[in-house]
C-alpha cells in the first residue's frame, strides 16, 4: 500500500492518499501540456475512495478529451494549481498530478502516450513503453 500526500501550490487544498497505486504514465498530449503548462504531464491513478481531501475545496472544469470523454479537472481557485482529474471512462478512477505530491521519490512511471505529440526537446525514457497515442482499452495493467 503506497501512502502519500500533497497540496496545491499556496496549501489552499491537501490531500492524502492511502491505498495501491493502480497506474503511472507520462502523457505528451495537448490536454496534459496545456493544463500543466509543461512538456508532458506525470499522472497517478488512485481509487477516488482511497483518497480524502483534508483542507480546501478545489474547484472543477470539466472538458472533452480527444476521445470525447468528459474529463473533470480539479484545482485550486486561490493558486491556480491543477490537483487531479477524473474521466467519465474511468468511473471510481482518480488521477493525480505529479507535481502536487509532496514527496514523489516514489513514482516510477512504466509508459509515455502521445509520443506523437512530445515536443522535439523533450527527452524521453528510453526504458519507458511508447504509445503514438492512446492504447485500446485494456492495454494497460495495474503497474507500480
Amino acid at each position: 500500500m503506497t501512502e502519500f500526500s500533497g497540496s496545491c501550490l499556496c496549501g489552499a487544498i491537501t490531500y492524502e492518499v492511502y491505498g495501491q497505486v493502480l497506474n503511472m504514465w507520462n502523457c505528451h498530449c495537448i490536454h496534459c501540456r496545456k493544463i500543466t503548462g509543461a512538456a508532458f504531464a506525470t499522472n497517478i491513478f488512485i481509487n477516488v475512495n482511497e483518497m480524502k481531501v483534508i483542507k480546501g475545496v478545489p474547484s472543477t472544469f470539466q472538458n472533452k478529451s480527444d476521445s470525447g470523454n468528459t474529463m473533470t479537472r480539479y484545482f485550486c481557485c486561490d493558486c491556480g494549481s491543477p490537483l487531479f482529474n477524473e474521466n467519465s471512462a474511468r468511473p471510481g478512477i482518480r488521477v493525480i498530478r505529479i507535481g502536487t505530491i509532496e514527496d514523489a521519490n516514489f513514482a516510477k512511471p512504466w509508459c509515455d502516450l502521445f509520443i506523437s505529440k512530445a515536443l522535439p526537446y523533450t527527452p524521453l525514457d528510453q526504458d519507458l513503453v511508447k504509445f503514438e497515442r492512446m492504447p485500446p482499452t485494456g492495454a494497460f495493467g495495474t503497474k507500480n
